[in-house]
């Protein structure tokens, strides 16, 4: 059983017009690349035949993965986000205590991470350092480069 998967409402109306798309045209376009491959003689030597195989095999994996994450997926409004502490879609202004640069990134989900949009997942090194803490308590996050410590500024929505 897969773990819930807290998405936004627009995050998963994107995935199900993701999976409608795999069904509806990537899986035919897989299975006349099959039949295309085919009609070109012996399949044992055929290397398009195998590739387009493998290919079909990869968007099956997708989609079956997508069923997944659609079947796990619990949509999270915005003004049911508590505040007092950091969770889930909320918008946190940190200062690294080494640099003293200040930092604003929204805690989301893994499908919705974003590095360029300010968007970190919760299960990313940082996301899981900061998850729980409140304003003003210090965050120690193991990196690969080492141990880094956030101040938490603030925390919004």
């Amino acid at each position: 059983m897969s773990s819930v998967l807290y998405v936004s409402k627009e995050t998963l109306e994107q995935m199900r017009e993701e999976l409608l798309r795999m069904r509806t045209v990537d899986r035919p376009a897989a299975a006349r690349a099959i039949a295309e491959a085919r009609e070109k003689g012996d399949l044992k030597e055929n290397a398009e035949y195998d590739a387009a195989k493998e290919a079909q095999g990869i968007l099956e994996a997708k989609i079956k993965k997508l069923e997944g994450d659609l079947a796990s997926a619990r949509i999270l409004e915005a003004d049911n986000v508590d505040t007092s502490k950091v969770s889930i879609l909320t918008k946190v202004t940190l200062k690294n205590l080494t640099t003293k640069k200040e930092l604003t990134y929204q805690i989301v989900s893994e499908k919705e991470a974003d590095l360029k949009l300010g968007k970190i997942s919760i299960t990313s090194p940082i996301g899981k350092g900061l998850l729980g803490k409140t304003v003003g308590e210090v965050a120690e996050v193991q990196v690969p480069a080492g141990v880094v410590k956030f101040k938490i500024e603030n925390i919004t929505v």
